[in-house]
């Protein structure tokens, strides 16, 4: 079979693992970029396990760009938030899968090591065991055992659990939309928990406050603010994003916002929004 026909058996494989494991869909895709120019040179005929094979390349290019990304997060303008995707509606439907992409989960690997991060994301989102992840990432069975419940005990005390009902979800996330683009600040306050906080990504390159907003009547204020200055041509719409419902921005045909809700009790308890322009590349196209 031709190095091409089965690399594209397995490309979206390897996107989903590249993309876990760094945070960043542009950086994914030069990852698996990279695993391709080196499947290319391979001896197919001599590779009993193609899928063990790409995943392994993918997740060691994928734990060196990551630990080459660390000095440059330490000069970010602003907070830092994984940058969105467009996700299917069955990713959505799997809470197991939608919780793995999502960008909460995706800011709390954030805190763990590159290899950590790895070893998390190949037995939990994906389910290789312990003995495949040991090939993956040169380690022994042992350790990559350790390091796996090292990585688990440490998600268990960072990850916040928010409201899962997809149907919820949508429903406060379109209330959402429609009250802070048009303006409407009781209506808005209404979908927001009383603790509600809200992270802005902009990176320098957008407007965006460098620190998070706390709190219902600062947070309500600055949403609407932002909702008052629509971009040329505003289009704005829900979509599934990152593994449930999220509002995209745009300006014509370009992204310039992603805003993703997570909810307790069926009101949003954290706000991220990101309009990094670099960061939005994979929510083009709707």
């Amino acid at each position: 079979m031709p190095h091409d026909t089965i690399f594209n058996e397995h490309r979206s494989l390897l996107n989903a693992v590249a993309y876990r494991v760094l945070g960043r869909w542009s950086d994914a895709e030069d990852v698996v970029q990279d695993a391709w120019l080196r499947w290319s040179a391979v001896d197919v005929a001599q590779v009993e396990n193609a899928e063990g094979y790409l995943v392994r390349v993918t997740t060691r290019l994928a734990i060196d760009r990551l630990r080459s990304a660390a000095s440059r997060r330490e000069t970010y303008v602003g907070p830092w938030l994984p940058e969105p995707i467009l996700t299917a509606p069955d990713v959505a439907d799997d809470v197991a899968r939608s919780e793995s992409v999502s960008l909460a989960m995706l800011l709390v690997l954030e805190s763990l090591s590159a290899l950590e991060r790895a070893v998390f994301v190949l037995h939990e989102a994906f389910g290789y065991s312990h003995s495949e992840i040991a090939t993956m990432v040169e380690r022994s069975p042992e350790s990559v055992r350790q390091t796996a419940l090292r990585a688990r005990e440490h998600v268990s005390r960072r990850r916040r659990r928010y409201d899962t009902d997809q149907a919820t979800r949508r429903k406060v996330t379109e209330s959402f939309m429609s009250a802070s683009t048009g303006g409407d600040l009781v209506s808005l306050m209404e979908v927001l928990a009383p603790d509600v906080r809200l992270v802005c990504d902009g990176g320098g390159l957008a407007p965006a406050p460098r620190k998070a907003i706390e709190g219902i009547d600062r947070v309500a204020r600055a949403l609407v603010t932002f909702g008052g200055r629509m971009p040329q041509e505003p289009r704005v719409v829900v979509a599934e994003v990152n593994g449930g419902p999220g509002v995209v921005v745009y300006s014509a045909e370009t992204p310039v916002a992603v805003i993703v809700l997570h909810l307790v009790d069926g009101r949003a308890r954290e706000i991220h929004l990101i309009s990094n322009p670099e960061k939005l590349s994979a929510v083009a196209g709707l």
